[in-house]
Formats: C-alpha cells, structure tokens, sequence
C-alpha cells in the first residue's frame, strides 16, 4: 500500500470512530508496526491526529467548546449514569457546587426532593433547579452564549462567598500529564476556585474525553475523583495510578 493510501486509510477510520489502534491499522494495511508509527508522526505533525498509547485519536483544535445544545445530546446514556453515580455521593443537608455543562446538569433530576443546597454557574442548571424546588443560588458575572455558564472576574469574586461540602466538576478533556483541561481559561479558573473552595471534588466525564488536551487547565488528576463511564481495564488501571476512580457500571 502506497503512503498517501495509508494515510487517507487512517484519517478514514478517524472520522469514522474517532480514534484507532495501531495493531488495527497494521492487519488492515498489511504493513508492519514501524510503517504505521511513522504514518502516525508525519499525520500527528500536520496536525491531523493526536497519537497516544496503542494507537491515535483525531486532532482538536483546543479553544473549540461544543454548545450546550450539542453538548445535550452527545454519549447522553453515559452522561445520565455518571450523574445518577455523582448524585448517590450526596447526602442530606449538602451544600454543592453545581458546574456548569451537560453531564453536571443530568444530574438534577437525581437530586429531586432532596434537603440540599445547590450553587451553580449554569443558567440552564438554576432554571431546573428551581422547577424542582431545590435551594439555589447562581452566580453572578459573564454569561457565555454557547455554553450559558456564569464566568469572569465577578464569578470568581462571587464564588469566595460560599464553602462546599461536595464540587461536581464538569471537564472537557482527561489527560494523564496534563490532567482536567477546558478549552475557556476564564471557565478553569471558576472550576479551579470552586474545587479549592470545597472538602470533596468530583470530576464528571465520559469515556470520550480520554487522552484529550485543551487549551486551559483546571488543575492536575490527583485533585479530585473521576467519574466516569467503563473504561478499558488497561485504561483503567492506569488511571488509577493516578486519581481515585469511581466508574459507572453498565
């Protein structure tokens, strides 16, 4: 197989899936291991693929966010487990902070009827708290259109107010050097302040967001406890050299 084939091969099978294996693309191409690590450099330098270990997952541009709408109906059964879990770790008389994003917001339907009291950043996530007659508070500041989170200088002075029992953390990318990332540098410094602000921090993401990287971070694995849908128990095991895991049982 020639090189162009090869890589318009793997950038096929990278929009289709998202990600690939290396051992996948070495039967399937009929070239040896050494061939296909070079493929994956020279597409990984034009930007095309981020490699990681066994294999490579499609390049990102790492200021892009989804909206909250796109967000909304993205992997949502594994968002739904991961909220109903982080919502079992509270307990009666709570005081939590809510972040703003999809998975964080799936997890208010479990919270119903509960004697807690909720901080947010969402305006989404107030709106629904309210309709369930939940305690909430929602802070103020700069609302971002696409992802109708509360951030800014004035959230950050906003949020010193409040101590929290529990932080649910919402996290676009999961890294294992570079830790919990967002593509919003205003968003990480909000998420940064509410976890130092609480006694327990619970990370919320999807298996999805594995070995991604944006452009800010919140702040490194060991600061708080990952939910997350089933992983590979290789991934797995890694992980948990790294934070404490609590994964969602399908």
């Amino acid at each position: 197989m020639l090189n162009a084939e090869r890589h318009n091969l793997i950038i096929e099978r990278l929009k289709r899936n998202g990600s690939v294996k290396l051992m996948d693309l070495v039967e399937v191409s009929g070239s040896s291991e050494s061939t296909i690590r070079r493929d994956l450099a020279e597409l990984e330098e034009m930007g095309v693929l981020k490699r990681v270990h066994g294999g490579a997952i499609l390049g990102q541009d790492r200021t892009i966010e989804m909206s909250m709408v796109e967000k909304s109906v993205t992997n949502v059964q594994a968002k739904k487990g991961i909220a109903e879990l982080a919502a079992s770790t509270v307990v009666e008389g709570d005081c939590i902070y809510l972040d703003a994003g999809s998975t964080t917001f799936e997890m208010i339907d479990f919270l119903r009827g509960r004697n807690i009291t909720v901080v947010t950043n969402g305006l989404m996530h107030v709106e629904e708290l309210v309709s369930l007659d939940l305690d909430a508070y929602i802070l103020g500041g700069k609302m971002k259109a696409r992802t109708k989170a509360i951030i800014g200088a004035i959230a950050l002075d906003n949020i010193a107010n409040y101590r929290f029992d529990k932080a649910f953390i919402g996290a676009n990318g999961v890294h294992l050097i570079d830790g919990y990332t967002t593509p919003d540098m205003e968003e990480a410094l909000l998420k940064r302040r509410a976890m130092s602000l609480a006694d327990e921090t619970f990370i919320l993401a999807d298996a999805s967001k594995l070995h991604h990287s944006h452009f800010a971070k919140i702040f490194d694995l060991a600061d708080g406890v990952l939910i997350m849908n089933q992983v590979k128990p290789e991934e797995k095991s890694i992980l948990m050299k790294k934070t404490n895991v609590l994964e969602v049982q399908e």
